[in-house]
């Protein structure tokens, strides 16, 4: 973990989650293990980031979203899928965003520069592409 992270002492995140620069975790935030926050990640507050999650540099999250839980999908038995974001994106308040499913390509994708507006959700297996 970077020295220059500022973790609030209400958060939660795991030993095992890998934490680039300056990341700035907020108040009641939950990291899980197998998660990855590049260089300056912010996390506002009460955000869940967990599974197979890789989120990129730059990107701000806000409030109560909660991104990498389990797909809705009926067909999802806990396989282990991704969800990759990319860089400099902006996800507002009640943001959902879900992994694959394992009939899918065993990831979702969300490229860079990318503007999701308050309770807004992507799907399983879907592909974001950049500047959306």
């Amino acid at each position: 973990m970077s020295t220059n992270t500022n973790i609030h002492p209400t958060a939660v995140v795991d030993p095992k989650a890998q934490l680039g620069k300056d990341v700035e975790i907020g108040p009641f935030c939950l990291v899980g293990p197998d998660c990855v926050l590049g260089d300056r990640v912010q996390l506002k507050s009460h955000i869940v980031v967990t599974g197979l999650t890789s989120i990129g540099a730059d990107t701000v999250i806000f409030p109560f979203a909660v991104i990498g839980h389990e797909t809705q999908d009926k067909k999802y038995r806990g396989e282990k899928t991704k969800l990759i974001i990319g860089e400099r994106n902006m996800i507002r308040e009640h943001v959902t965003m879900h992994p694959a499913t394992f009939a899918g390509d065993d990831e979702t994708r969300i490229g860079n520069d990318c503007l999701f507006m308050v309770g807004s959700h992507v799907a399983h297996d879907c592909l974001v592409e950049d500047n959306v």
